[in-house]
C-alpha cells in the first residue's frame, strides 16, 4: 500500500512531533544521522513507559553517559539509582549488560543485523527492529502497541489479540515503504499516540481514514480485539520506616535477581498467601502503623501496611545503611518504596509537590 506510506509521510513531516531522541525529516534531509545509541537508548527507556515520563530521564542519562563507551564504564549501582522511578528494573540490567557487550565486541558500535541485535541482552524483536529502521534505516517492520492498534484498524483484522500479532506483524511489514523507513516507523508510533488512540480516535483528521476499513464500518474502537481482562492477583505486606535521632531512614539492597532485583529499598515482606504483621519488623522497636501504600505491578497488585520507628538507634540496625531524608533522591528507590516512605511523611511530601513552598523538615524529593 504505497498511498498508506506516502499520505503517512506527509503528514509526518507536517506534523511530527518534537522528542530530544530524535531527528526531524528536515534535519536528516540534510544529512544529520541517527545515532544507533540513541536510538536503542530511547527505545528501552520507552517499553512500557509513556513518553513524557521518559523525557527527563533520556536528558539525564545522555548528559551522564554521552555514549555506549560511557555507559559501559558506569558502575551499575548508578545505572540503577538514575534508573529509579522508570520501573522494569530488569530493562535496567540489561541496559548495562548490553552496553558492556556493544562496547567489547563491537567497537562501541551497535550491529545492523537482526540475528545479532536480537542476542544483545535486553533487545526483542521490537528493539531490534526499531534500531534497524529508525537508526540503519532498513525496511524492517517496527510493531509496538500504537501500531498494533492502527493495523488492526486498518484492515479490521478480526482475530483476537495476541493470536492476532504474527497477522499484524506481516501486514506492517508489507506498509513499510523500501526508503524513509525510520521516519515511516516513527510516523506510525505519532499517528497512534495522537489521533489513531485507544478512545475516541480523532478519524476525521486522520492522514490515512479513507484506507481504513474500521472506519468505514463505524466500529474503529473495536479493534484491536482483545481477549477477556483476567483479574489482577492482590498480594499483601508490611514496610518499616526505621528513623534515626539523625533524620536518617535505614536502607537496603535487594537481591540482585528477581522483581526489582538490585535496588534499594526500607525493609520489607509480601507474598502470595502468608500474612505479614508488625512481628516481621527488622528489629525490635515501637513501630507505630502509619497507614498503606498501594501499588501495581504487571502481574499483581500490592498493599503494604507501613510502619514507623522513630529516633531509633543506629547501631539496631542490620547490613544496610542510613541515609539521610534529604538525600533520598541519590538512592535507587523504585517507585512503591517511595510510595511507603510518603505513606509515613503524608503531609511534607505533599507540599514538596506544591510550587512555591518553603522546604521543610523531612522535605523528600523525588525524581519525577
Amino acid at each position: 500500500m504505497t498511498d498508506f506510506s506516502d499520505k503517512l509521510l506527509f503528514w509526518y513531516d507536517h506534523y511530527h512531533r518534537t522528542l530530544p531522541w530524535r531527528i526531524a525529516p528536515a534535519d536528516l534531509l540534510n544529512g544529520e544521522k541517527p545515532d544507533p545509541y540513541r536510538v536503542w537508548l530511547s527505545e528501552v527507556m520507552l517499553q512500557q513507559t509513556t513518553v513524557e515520563a521518559v523525557k527527563p530521564y533520556f536528558k539525564k542519562f545522555v548528559t551522564k553517559w554521552p555514549d555506549v563507551f560511557s555507559l559501559a564504564k558506569a558502575d551499575l549501582e548508578d545505572v540503577l539509582k538514575a534508573w529509579a522511578g522508570l520501573g522494569y528494573y530488569s530493562r535496567a540490567r540489561n541496559l548495562k549488560q548490553c552496553a558492556n557487550q556493544v562496547a567489547s565486541d563491537y567497537d562501541g558500535v551497535f550491529p545492523c543485523s537482526l540475528e545479532k541485535l536480537k542476542k544483545l541482552p535486553g533487545i526483542g524483536d521490537y528493539t531490534a527492529a526499531a534500531i534497524l529502521s529508525i537508526a540503519y534505516n532498513q525496511p524492517a517492520a517496527v510493531v509496538d502497541g500504537n501500531v498494533e492498534r492502527i493495523v488492526a484498524r486498518l484492515f479490521a483484522i478480526e482475530e483476537p489479540l495476541p493470536q492476532a500479532k504474527a497477522i499484524i506483524k506481516n501486514k506492517t511489514q508489507d506498509l513499510t515503504p523500501s526508503t524513509r523507513c525510520g521516519d515511516f516507523a516513527q510516523s506510525m508510533m505519532d499517528l497512534g499516540a495522537s489521533i489513531c488512540t485507544p478512545r475516541e480516535p480523532k478519524c476525521m483528521i486522520c492522514p490515512v481514514d479513507s484506507l481504513c476499513k474500521a472506519k468505514k464500518i463505524a466500529r474503529p474502537e473495536a479493534f484491536p480485539v482483545k481477549p477477556p481482562k483476567i483479574k489482577r492477583p492482590q498480594r499483601h505486606g508490611v514496610a518499616f520506616i526505621a528513623l534515626s535521632r539523625n533524620d536518617e531512614i535505614y536502607l537496603e539492597k535487594r537481591h540482585s535477581s528477581g522483581l526489582l532485583g538490585g535496588m534499594t529499598q526500607i525493609p520489607n515482606q509480601f507474598g502470595d498467601q502468608q500474612t505479614y504483621s508488625v512481628a516481621d519488623a527488622p528489629f525490635s522497636e515501637k513501630w507505630l502503623f502509619k497507614g498503606q501504600a498501594h501499588h501495581i505491578f504487571t502481574h499483581f497488585s500490592l498493599t503494604l501496611d507501613v510502619y514507623l520507628a522513630e529516633n531509633v538507634e543506629k547501631t539496631r540496625a542490620g547490613n544496610g545503611w542510613w541515609c539521610r531524608l534529604d538525600q533520598l533522591d541519590n538512592e535507587a528507590l523504585p517507585t512503591v518504596m517511595k510510595k511507603a516512605i510518603a505513606v509515613a511523611f503524608p503531609e511534607i511530601f505533599k507540599s514538596k509537590t506544591r510550587k512555591n513552598r518553603t522546604p521543610q523538615k523531612h522535605a523528600l524529593q523525588f525524581s519525577k
